[in-house]
C-alpha cells in the first residue's frame, strides 16, 4: 500500500474564501494530507470520480463540470452542463461510466445525464421532479427536498432519498433509452428526515440515515426475478448518549466494509459502528472531531485513518481509529480549508 499513490479531492464552498475543489497527496503511512493544487469552480458541493480513474464530476452553480485527472492527480476542466432545474447537492455514477445521477434537495429533482467517452458531459437524459404531499390547511406540506441518489448494487435501480418527503423512491434505470421509472417506494416514519443510504460491501444490506432521529434503518436486500426486494430488518440509534444538539449528517463505510462511520452535527462527533455477517450494527466508538459541523468524513484505505471535514470552523482533521481499545486519536494538525463539504479518496492509475 505505501507503494501507491493517493489523493484526496474536496470539495468546498466558495462563497467566502475557497475558489473550488482541493487536491491533497496523502502520505498512507501518516495518515497525512499535503495540498497539492485548487482547481477554480463555483460551490463544487459534492463530487464524485469515474470508475475508469481518468474523470472527476462535481455539481456547481452552473448545474454539472467535468475534469480530467493527470497523473500527478491535477485537475483540468472538460466542461459544463446545465441540468434543467436549480443546483444539486450530490452525484452518483454507474460502473460503466455512462450516466450521472443527480439529487436535487432545492427543487426535489432527479437528473440523469449522460457522459461521453471522452469523459465529457453531454447532456440530461432524464430528469423527474418529485410532487409534495399535503394540501388543505389541516395537513402539514412536505415538500420534496432530495438529499442522496445510489444505485443499488446490481445497478438495475436508483435509489432516491427524499429527505422531505420521508421517503426513498426506487427508480429502473434504461441504460439504453437513458430514462428512468418509478418502480417502489420505502417509506421512512413520518419527519425522520432521510438523508443517506449506503449498501453493504457484499451487497446484501441497505442502510437509511434518518438525519432527525440519529437513527439508522436496516433492510435486507436482493435482486429477485430482476425485481429489487427491500425488507426492513430493524432501527439502531447511532447515539451512545442521548444528545437533544445531535444531528446525523454522513453515512460511510470503510474500505473493507467492517465499520460504517456516521458523523454528528451538533455534537460534533464521529461515531464508529461495527458491521456483524447478519449485517446487524453495534457501536464501538465515538471521537470528538474537536471542531464545528464534520459535514463529510471519509476513511483512507488503511481501514484505521478517519477523515473529518468540519465545515463551520473552516478544517479538515484526521484521526487513528483503534478497533481494539474502541477510540479515536486525533492523528495530525489540522488542515485549514475554507467550508469543506466532500471528500472523495482516489488512487492513481
Amino acid at each position: 500500500m505505501a507503494q501507491q499513490k493517493y489523493v484526496a479531492y474536496v470539495g468546498t464552498y466558495t462563497h467566502e474564501n475557497s475558489i473550488g475543489i482541493h487536491v491533497y497527496d496523502i502520505d498512507m503511512s501518516r495518515g497525512r494530507l499535503t495540498e497539492r493544487s485548487v482547481a477554480p469552480i463555483s460551490n463544487p458541493s459534492n463530487i464524485v470520480v469515474s470508475h475508469s480513474g481518468k474523470y472527476l464530476y462535481s455539481i456547481e452553480d452552473e448545474g454539472i463540470a467535468s475534469f480530467s485527472i493527470d497523473e500527478n492527480g491535477d485537475l483540468t476542466k472538460i466542461n459544463q452542463a446545465w441540468i434543467g432545474g436549480m443546483r444539486a447537492c450530490y452525484v452518483e455514477i454507474d460502473s460503466q461510466d455512462r450516466y450521472l445521477f443527480l439529487a436535487g434537495f432545492h427543487d426535489g429533482k432527479v437528473t440523469m445525464m449522460r457522459l461521453n467517452e471522452d469523459g465529457s458531459i453531454a447532456g440530461i437524459a432524464d430528469g423527474i421532479f418529485h410532487q409534495g404531499i399535503g394540501k388543505s390547511s389541516v395537513e402539514k406540506r412536505m415538500d420534496p427536498r432530495v438529499s442522496c441518489t445510489k444505485l443499488t448494487p446490481d445497478e438495475q435501480y436508483l435509489c432516491a432519498v427524499d429527505w422531505g418527503l420521508n421517503q426513498i423512491k426506487i427508480y429502473e434505470v434504461d441504460y439504453e433509452g437513458g430514462s428512468l421509472q418509478l418502480y417502489d417506494i420505502i417509506r421512512c416514519p413520518f419527519n425522520t428526515a432521510p438523508r443517506r443510504i449506503r449498501f453493504s460491501k457484499d451487497g446484501k444490506y441497505a442502510y437509511i440515515l434518518e438525519e432527525a432521529t440519529n437513527v439508522i434503518e436496516i433492510y435486507s436486500y436482493a435482486l429477485v426475478d430482476g425485481k429489487p426486494v427491500f425488507e426492513k430488518i430493524c432501527c439502531t440509534s447511532v447515539l451512545a448518549h442521548e444528545d437533544p444538539l445531535a444531528s446525523s449528517s454522513a453515512l460511510e463505510f470503510a474500505p473493507d466494509g467492517k465499520c460504517l462511520y456516521v458523523s454528528l452535527d451538533g455534537a460534533n462527533e464521529v461515531v464508529c459502528l461495527a458491521v456483524g455477517e447478519d449485517g446487524m450494527l453495534t457501536i464501538e466508538s465515538t471521537t470528538k472531531i474537536s471542531g464545528d459541523y464534520p459535514k463529510c468524513v471519509s476513511i483512507l484505505p488503511d481501514n484505521e485513518t478517519l477523515v473529518s471535514l468540519n465545515h463551520d470552523s473552516n478544517e479538515i482533521r484526521t484521526f487513528t481509529i483503534d478497533h481494539e481499545k474502541k477510540c479515536g486519536l486525533m492523528k495530525n494538525p489540522p488542515i485549514k480549508v475554507d467550508k469543506p463539504n466532500s471528500i472523495v479518496i482516489h488512487k492513481l492509475i
